[in-house]
């Protein structure tokens, strides 16, 4: 026994040691983009050229250890140099104007509005893991294994997930990938966001309609539509089906983080009525890659259920349903998800998937264009019973009992705190 013990112990030893021995490749918290078309960022004047070769971020380059413990993830995708048009706020759709700084716990952002009024967003493709990393992590020394663990997320996922989305027939904010220079028309927010790689897209909110929708009165974010539909309960309803379809599009891409907050709703008027169409926003976790032994660990469904590895089958349905879901879901009839999954199962062709790939640099589909295309279509085959799974877990997780992630500050009824429809309880 003391045998058994003592061996226990010696594995025990060398799987922390090794832990330490990745973890320990890079003290770095944050990178910026790495730039490779010039060497003196201060002398190019970038108004003179039109692109820029730049990698994501060098910072989750590692070696074989690191790839074994920490996973291989995308960071040959992070790694590899494309090229991106250069952007100036100024003439880009007619002129831009800074509205204020987003928020996010990984995501720097600026929020901008065009000439035309449209609120736009533009979203650092680089993360900063800082306000995630916790206490014990650092106590610990391990602050890496969760600034490395950004590298599972794929750098231009979001760019992908919107093509496939078109393909899907679901709406989504339209990313396009810019460089941003130091210039201007940044001002105070220059050291901070200047000579960066950026998502530009939609907002998920705004006065002016975007979408290709007709007679949307306005955009608005999940916590406005709650309380539009405290004050309208008869008259403010939801596109159901449209946001089933789109949770189940979120599952055929991987994308395990879907809260309130990330998402939008088109108010369309109908007559004397309201309806709020979904528009999916923040496809960071698309593609979610993390692999490692490590990773193995800590993404166990007893230990985090929420973040759910992009594998070619579904490991752990309830770790991808979430309030949300709960909230506006509950109730609906089963055959909706079943209407829809076969509906995406018919339009998801292989062509057309194969094809969503042209979105991407030629140097980067080489990497990853196989992988994922593998899990998609294995994942579309058993659409329909995942279809039939995420309805059963909304039915029996049944409605709410706390607020909505964003809503914590609205004083809503009890109805409404539970779910999106049971507002109409109210009126009874």
């Amino acid at each position: 026994m003391k045998k058994i013990f003592a061996l226990v112990a010696i594995l025990f030893i060398l799987f922390i040691s090794l832990i330490y021995w990745s973890v320990s490749s890079t003290d770095k918290e944050f990178e910026t983009c790495r730039i490779e078309s010039f060497e003196d960022l201060d002398k190019v004047d970038f108004r003179e050229h039109d692109s820029v070769l730049i990698a994501a971020s060098s910072l989750y380059e590692g070696d074989i250890l690191k790839q074994f413990m920490q996973g291989e993830n995308y960071r040959e995708a992070w790694a590899t140099p494309v090229q991106v048009p250069i952007v100036f706020l100024d003439t880009l759709k007619g002129g831009m104007k800074i509205v204020k700084e987003g928020g996010g716990k990984q995501t720097h952002s600026l929020r901008l509005k065009s000439d035309n009024g449209i609120l736009y967003s533009l979203r650092s493709v680089t993360k900063d893991p800082e306000e995630l990393i916790p206490e014990i992590a650092e106590t610990l020394g391990l602050e890496n294994i969760i600034v490395d663990g950004i590298s599972a997320q794929h750098p231009y996922g979001a760019l992908l997930a919107a093509e496939l989305a078109d393909i899907a027939g679901v709406f989504h904010t339209h990313p396009r990938l810019v460089f941003i220079p130091k210039q201007e028309r940044l001002d105070d927010y220059n050291e901070k966001y200047g000579n960066r790689l950026y998502l530009l897209e939609y907002e998920t909110e705004g006065e002016k309609n975007w979408t290709s929708l007709e007679n949307i009165k306005e955009i608005v974010e999940t916590d406005d539509l709650q309380e539009l539909k405290q004050k309208n309960p008869e008259k403010l309803n939801i596109d159901r089906s449209a946001l089933v379809r789109l949770r189940l599009f979120d599952i055929l891409i991987g994308d395990w983080d879907r809260h309130a907050e990330q998402w939008g709703w088109a108010l369309q008027e109908r007559n004397d009525e309201m309806n709020a169409i979904p528009i999916a926003g923040d496809r960071d976790n698309a593609f979610f890659n993390l692999s490692g032994v490590i990773a193995e660990i800590l993404t166990n469904k007893n230990i985090e259920p929420l973040v759910r590895p992009f594998e070619k089958e579904v490991d752990y349905m309830p770790g991808l349903v979430y309030p949300f879901d709960r909230y506006f879901l509950w109730n609906t009839p089963e055959e909706v998800f079943i209407e829809q999954a076969e509906d995406l199962q018919n339009v998801m062709t292989d062509e057309k998937i194969d094809e969503a790939f042209k979105v991407w640099p030629e140097a980067i589909s080489k990497l990853d264009r196989q992988e994922i295309t593998l899990k998609i279509k294995s994942r579309r085959k058993d659409l329909k019973d995942y279809a039939k799974n995420f309805h059963n877990i909304i039915q029996e997780k049944g409605k709410l009992s706390e607020h909505l992630k964003g809503s914590e500050e609205l004083s809503l009824s009890n109805e409404m705190l539970q779910c999106f429809e049971c507002a109409m309880q109210d009126q009874s």
